[in-house]
């Protein structure tokens, strides 16, 4: 064989090699990433085709231990994955930002919280940090990281999350956020928000759950008024988002929680 048929058949093979690695990243779904926590994850769902592939925003979800024990009986990963993913095809849909598709998983033990500028944690009526993630998290929002948390319920819920919130801002109150904020108007304009019901709706036609009968909006802002956490109380936004393909989930519920978190993400990437 001469040097040039060699090279050639060196190209070849190259490309063939290229070409099988290919098939498989997407037959895996660009190497499983979800499955790493599938069995923490209430509704796991493969990674689509184009997982990985870099971009300016992830939905990054915190996962936490639970108030009642360890990770597996966990709630941070309750409608995950399926509501990340149904919201992040929103976001590409209805705004500019070049969003990936595939969710990141924030461990609260973990410095790679600081790789990324918004983060969401769920059921945090159930969650416990220790005081180095406490530390941890209160390092990341003061360096300008967003928290974003929602499906919690009721009184005794709101006491489980505050425990937690005042490990990490023992210095700041928890407010209000007033309707003339920038992250109800930074693209939608939601100056009257109502309460969006989990998928519990369905069957019973209630609005609430325990004793959370009326929507809360709420945060915690930063010395220069920048809000750093952003508390949804007494609504569900990620059951809004799971079951948005669902023909028997109301159509409004599931856009107005589309709305809000989009103007959450846009407000955490300009502000």
């Amino acid at each position: 064989m001469s040097v040039r048929m060699r090279r050639k058949a060196t190209a070849l093979g190259i490309v063939f090699l290229v070409v099988v690695a290919s098939a498989l990243a997407l037959q895996t779904g660009g190497g499983q990433h979800w499955s790493k926590y599938a069995d923490e994850m209430q509704n796991p769902a493969p990674d689509p085709p184009d997982a990985g592939e870099p971009s300016e925003y992830a939905f990054a979800r915190l996962r936490y231990r639970s108030a009642y024990g360890g990770w597996r009986r966990s709630s941070w990963g309750t409608d995950s994955n399926k509501a990340e993913q149904h919201f992040v095809s929103g976001v590409r849909r209805l705004t500019r930002i070049n969003a990936r598709s595939n969710e990141e998983v924030i461990d609260a033990d973990s410095d790679d919280v600081f790789n990324w500028p918004w983060l969401y944690a769920v059921e945090v009526g159930h969650w416990s940090l220790n005081e180095s993630q406490a530390k941890r998290l209160r390092t990341y929002l003061d360096r300008g990281g967003f928290l974003m948390v929602d499906d919690f319920h009721g009184t005794q819920e709101w006491a489980v999350f505050m425990a937690g919130l005042q490990q990490i801002f023992p210095d700041r109150p928890v407010t209000d956020i007033p309707d003339d904020d920038a992250i109800f108007h930074v693209l939608y304009n939601l100056e009257k928000r109502g309460q969006v019901p989990g998928a519990q709706f369905v069957r019973s036609h209630r609005m609430y759950e325990r004793d959370g009968y009326e929507p809360k909006w709420r945060g915690v802002y930063d010395d220069k008024g920048r809000l750093v956490v952003a508390i949804v109380h007494n609504s569900d936004l990620g059951d809004a988002w799971e079951w948005a393909d669902d023909p028997n989930y109301p159509e409004p519920f599931a856009s107005a929680a589309y709305r809000i978190g989009i103007n959450y993400v846009l407000y955490a990437m300009t502000h």
